[in-house]
């Protein structure tokens, strides 16, 4: 992929992703949704942590929970400059056009989620019982310690876990639960794709040894 051709799906991902974010933030009390189907809602909620909601602060009592935000974000940005160091590179060295896709997806979705976590806090003001305002006034933290908005919500199917399963016999459960947005659809898209180019290139590694070792013989 040319760097024009990345640039424009960067910039796609990211005006996508932002806009959907700050129209919920704008529209949307924190906790309420919109059903557009059984299967598929609209739901607005708020990550102040990693993956699936965890923070830092629980795995590490010692860690309050404002120098867990803090250290997450930094984390965050020094991993989206490094992602995007492996993206020049590989536009630079014409790799793979898969390949280059798949980074181009991981790097526009954690700059779309960095967004949130290094200027939401500091440009809206808070959802609880209202709907935000941008560039409020009162703004619900600062710089580095905003929360990811999140959205999409996909319960396919409810229902009880059988009695004879062992931990989980009888428990209520949804799937699928999590609620994630357009930067996390752009970063498993792309992960998956990576994966898949792995695959693929451990298969044609494997068919040249192959070759090689019936040529020697």
């Amino acid at each position: 992929m040319s760097k024009k051709h990345v640039f424009y799906l960067v910039l796609s991902v990211l005006i996508f992703d932002q806009l959907s974010k700050i129209y919920v933030k704008t529209h949307f009390e924190l906790g309420q949704q919109w059903v557009v189907f059984n299967w598929f809602k609209i739901l607005f909620v708020e990550n102040d942590g990693m993956a699936w909601g965890a923070k830092l602060s629980d795995v590490f009592s010692f860690i309050s929970d404002k120098s867990a935000k803090l250290f997450l974000t930094l984390f965050r940005l020094a991993a989206v400059v490094g992602i995007g160091y492996w993206l020049l590179d590989s536009i630079k060295k014409q790799t793979s056009k898969l390949l280059s896709f798949a980074i181009a997806l991981i790097f526009s979705g954690a700059l779309g989620n960095i967004i949130d976590s290094v200027f939401y806090g500091f440009i809206f003001d808070h959802s609880y019982g209202q709907k935000a305002t941008i560039f409020a006034e009162n703004n619900y933290s600062g710089l580095f310690y905003g929360k990811v908005v999140d959205m999409l919500h996909f319960p396919l199917f409810s229902g009880y876990f059988p009695n004879w399963m062992p931990f989980f016999g009888g428990d209520y459960f949804t799937f699928f639960n999590p609620v994630f947005n357009i930067a996390d659809v752009a970063i498993s898209t792309g992960v998956g794709l990576l994966l898949l180019y792995n695959s693929k290139s451990s298969r044609l590694n494997q068919s040249f040894t192959q070759n090689d070792k019936f040529d020697l013989e």
